[in-house]
Parts: structure tokens; C-alpha cells; sequence
């Protein structure tokens, strides 16, 4: 059955008003009873402040990051369309609990196939018959100019990882993998499900690839240059240069992955692990 995300946003919203209504009629009419027992009328309100309401109304944008937060959640294994609550955070794996969306076998993605995901755990959730208006929906609600798709593959590879930690307070469960500033070849994997093979897998899947890439480009635009006008030999010249850095800064990163080839273990906790893996890791702000 097709559903749209707005309704059920509309729907979240209302329950959050009548909650939000009721907690504050409920602690004014305790603070009327105290008043009128210990006869401070004079002294104090009764009235609270709306900032004072101990629970949040609904707010669009924080709900479509909780939103995109537990579909990550579920690509990766830590929560289940088919369970309620934690499905998975160490120990004993369990393949049953998975039927809707089945987690990444190798427990790492790069952005773009990570946006993919996420898209299809929203048709999955939602229907295909409305996934182009949720796109649109979800897009409108994270903010930015561009495409729904353009804006959010944009949040996950820009705003999901810092959003991520302030949410964890510094201590990502999420780890995002961070190539450097020339390329932004980034990728996702599930501190929970790590094992050692995760840096080699990354280096082997996306980055090896990417380098081989970006070399037949920088032959290409060498080529060009060879029988290029006067005119066009400097935006050549600037792409020749913006390929060998890029070339540069990604073999640095493939060296770096493979040095990296350790376990972790869960009972250090976040801060301990995250550290072994600075150097190859987006830096927490």
C-alpha cells in the first residue's frame, strides 16, 4: 500500500500537539495544586513556559534526519523493518530477523550506493507509487537548492556523519570514511559489524577503481592538450593538475587502508576504536 511520508509526518504532528498540550495542562494544574497548598500565590505562576514542556513538539526537518538515520540503520543491520527495537550491536548475528530490507553483506558502502539504499528502503516502506513525492518530500525538509536526488545524496555524503555524532555526542556507531578534500570519496560502514577486512574491502571495491579512473581521464586530457589550441591549454592544463592531485591524495589513501588490517574490540568502546582509524576517517567536530 502506498503511503506518503507528508501524511505520515501530519499525523506525527498532531499526536505530538495533543501530547505537548496535555503534559503542559498537567504540570500547570500540579503547580496550581502546590501554590494553593502551601499558600504561595503571591510568589509563584502557575503558568509554564512553553521551553519548559519537558516533551518536544514535532519538527519536520529532526524527523526526516531520524528518518534517514534508522533506514541507515537498517541497511546496516542495526535495526529490522521486520522487529521492533535493537536488532543487532555485537555478538551473536542473527540472518532470520531480516526479511524487508537484508543488511550490506560486507558492512561498508560508498555514498552513492548508500543513497541508493536509502531510496529503496523508502519505496520498500512507502511504495514505489509514491517514492518520486516522498524524494521530493524529504528533500524539501533537509533544505538546499538542486534535484531531491542531488540534495539528498548531498546530506549523506556533507551533513549525515556530523549530524550522526552530535546525536551520539562524539562517539559514531557510524563510521564514515574520508579519502581527503581533492576527491571526497567517502563510505559508510557499521562500527558494530566491524572486521579487518573492511579497510582492504574498501580499498579493493571503491578506491583502486576510482584511481583507474582518474588516470584514464589524465590520459585523455593529455592527449588533448598535445593538439589543443592556445586558447583551451590552460582549462587543460587545470584539469591535468586537478587529476594528479586527485590521483596523489587517493594512492596516499590506499596506502593508509592497507596498513590497516586490526580488530576492534567493542568492549573499548567508541572513542579507543575510532582512534586506531584517524588517519582513514572523516574527523569528528
Amino acid at each position: 500500500m502506498a503511503e506518503l511520508i507528508s501524511e505520515k509526518f501530519s499525523q506525527w504532528e498532531k499526536e505530538c500537539e495533543i501530547r505537548w498540550n496535555r503534559l503542559k495542562e498537567a504540570e500547570e494544574e500540579l503547580n496550581r495544586y502546590f501554590i494553593g497548598e502551601y499558600g504561595i500565590g503571591d510568589e509563584l505562576d502557575p503558568y509554564v513556559a512553553d521551553r519548559d514542556v519537558t516533551v518536544r513538539k514535532a519538527d519536520l526537518s529532526r524527523e526526516i534526519r531520524s528518518l534517514i538515520s534508522y533506514a541507515v540503520g537498517c541497511i546496516f543491520g542495526r535495526y529490522s523493518l521486520d522487529r521492533d527495537g535493537l536488532c543487532y550491536a555485537g555478538g551473536t548475528w542473527n540472518d532470520d530477523i531480516y526479511r524487508t530490507i537484508i543488511p550490506v553483506s560486507e558492512n561498508i558502502l560508498s555514498i552513492s550506493e548508500l543513497f541508493c539504499h536509502v531510496c529503496e528502503f523508502v519505496e520498500k516502506v512507502y511504495g514505489s507509487e509514491t517514492l518520486d513525492e516522498n524524494l521530493r518530500f524529504i528533500a524539501s525538509a533537509l533544505g538546499g537548492d538542486g534535484e531531491p536526488m542531488e540534495i539528498i545524496e548531498k546530506y549523506l555524503l556533507k551533513e549525515f556523519f556530523p549530524d550522526h555524532c552530535k546525536i551520539y555526542h562524539k562517539r559514531p556507531i557510524y563510521w564514515m570514511f574520508d579519502s581527503g578534500r581533492k576527491c571526497h570519496l567517502k563510505a559508510l560502514c557499521y562500527m558494530h559489524r566491524w572486521n579487518g577486512d573492511i579497510p582492504s574491502i574498501l580499498n579493493d571495491k571503491y578506491v583502486a577503481p576510482r584511481i583507474a579512473d582518474i588516470k584514464q581521464q589524465l590520459r585523455q586530457t593529455a592527449d588533448e592538450l598535445k593538439t589543443a589550441q592556445s586558447t583551451d591549454k590552460p582549462r587543460l592544463k587545470r584539469r591535468i593538475q586537478k587529476f594528479e592531485g586527485q590521483i596523489e591524495e587517493l594512492t596516499a589513501f590506499s596506502c593508509k587502508l592497507t596498513a590497516h588490517h586490526e580488530d576492534i574490540d567493542l568492549d573499548d568502546g567508541v572513542k579507543v576504536n575510532y582512534e586506531k582509524f584517524s588517519d582513514v576517517l572523516e574527523k569528528i567536530k
